[in-house]
């Protein structure tokens, strides 16, 4: 029996039994969109998380004060963390491959301007920070270069705080009050849009140093430590504990490369990438006990056809194949008929709620795919067995 003949074969016989083909499927189908669907949404969680992280670049290192090592008991009573200033942000720039060391406060106050009032996150930082975490300024310019520990009293707006107070008046060179101080707007920054529900646009940006005084502090939030594309990030990390570590006299401080944090962050996500496919997979074992069951009925319904088969000079290994080829097909015909459900669902979610990211991934899809090959043959391996051991004389006697 040549292989044209097994395709010939196990193509009348679906065909033959459209009905019961369809509904054989439809297991398979189900699981695989399912599948699909959901990793799908995962996959698009993932990448989206991603993003939001690095597009701020990915040459960045964070410096936050106190140590996140477990010592076993807590210090408080009897050690003390040093905080970081303005002062170890320019000792940090003298760091070989170090473009730029960004003071960082963070922090929520009312703002006045044009006669309105709004409370908003204020954000302190140094004159370089636009420029190094890839922020466009859309009017005037970012903080000047003054000195960062007596700057002058300047403010940038984001995009919806400057529409808010302003409206469509320019408000360069106009007068706000941030927590009751006075400064005067030098620029306005570009849409940013939101970072993890952080509305990057509804806030205000003044030096490190006026922030501090506004909220009475004399640490740092962090410092965001800039190197250059290629340089290598563990020399930086190095020179960066060196700097610190012989300033503060003990590493009291954390040292966070971002990609470090990408990292262990992605790993998270596949991982529940991965378990929420896993999940959908359930619903393909549903299938494989649908093509047992019907595959092992067929058996049972065709037993004169296999008898003649094996008079006609068919041997066992060729039986076997033709039950194997149809089980075989029956799920492949339901992953890619799942595929194309799972696959249009996903899109329909993507285009009905704007807000859900939605990516597909080759490498789930294949697997799905995959998947439901394997199902439907290790489903039909029993019934085709059955049926290539059945004796031909006693199979055409019960025809």
């Amino acid at each position: 029996m040549r292989g044209s003949d097994i395709v010939r074969f196990t193509s009348r016989s679906v065909l033959a039994h459209r009905m019961r083909a369809v509904l054989t499927a439809l297991g398979i189908a189900v699981g695989v969109a399912a599948v699909v669907l959901l990793t799908s949404i995962g996959e698009g969680v993932r990448r989206f998380v991603i993003s939001e992280f690095t597009q701020f670049g990915t040459n960045i290192i964070s410096v936050s004060p106190g140590t996140a090592k477990t010592m076993g008991g807590s210090i408080g009573v009897f050690g003390t963390v040093r905080p970081l200033t303005i002062d170890d942000a320019e000792a940090l720039k003298r760091v070989p491959y170090v473009l730029d060391a960004d003071p960082l406060v963070q922090g929520n106050a009312e703002v006045e301007g044009n006669g309105r009032k709004r409370r908003v996150t204020v954000y302190g930082t140094g004159p370089m920070f636009a420029e190094a975490l890839r922020f466009p300024v859309g009017q005037g310019t970012y903080l000047p270069p003054d000195d960062p520990r007596a700057p002058r009293a300047f403010a940038v707006l984001g995009s919806k705080m400057a529409h808010e107070l302003f409206g469509k008046t320019n408000p360069l060179g106009a007068s706000v009050r941030v927590g009751g101080q006075r400064y005067r707007v030098v620029g306005v920054m570009a849409p940013k849009g939101t970072m993890l529900g952080f509305d990057l646009d509804d806030t205000v940006f003044i030096p490190a140093a006026k922030t501090l005084e506004l909220f009475d502090r004399d640490s740092l939030f962090e410092i965001d430590v800039v190197y250059e594309e290629n340089a290598p990030a563990r020399e930086v990390e190095d020179g960066i504990r060196r700097v610190l570590g012989a300033r503060h006299g003990d590493e009291d401080f954390t040292v966070t490369p971002q990609q470090q944090m990408l990292d262990a962050l992605g790993s998270v996500l596949n991982v529940l990438t991965f378990a929420v496919g896993a999940l959908g997979s359930i619903s393909l074992l549903v299938g494989a006990v649908g093509i047992f069951t019907i595959m092992t009925i067929s058996v049972r319904e065709r037993t004169g056809e296999i008898g003649l088969l094996r008079a006609l000079g068919a041997e066992r290994a060729q039986v076997l194949r033709l039950f194997l080829a149809e089980a075989v097909v029956l799920s492949v015909l339901g992953g890619l008929g799942g595929l194309a459900a799972g696959g249009g669902i996903a899109f329909l979610l993507s285009q009905a709620v704007k807000q859900l990211p939605v990516s597909y991934s080759p490498l789930f899809i294949g697997l799905a795919l995959g998947l439901s090959a394997v199902i439907g043959l290790v489903a039909g391996i029993l019934p085709a067995f059955n049926a290539a051991r059945l004796d031909p004389v006693e199979a055409l006697r019960a025809e």
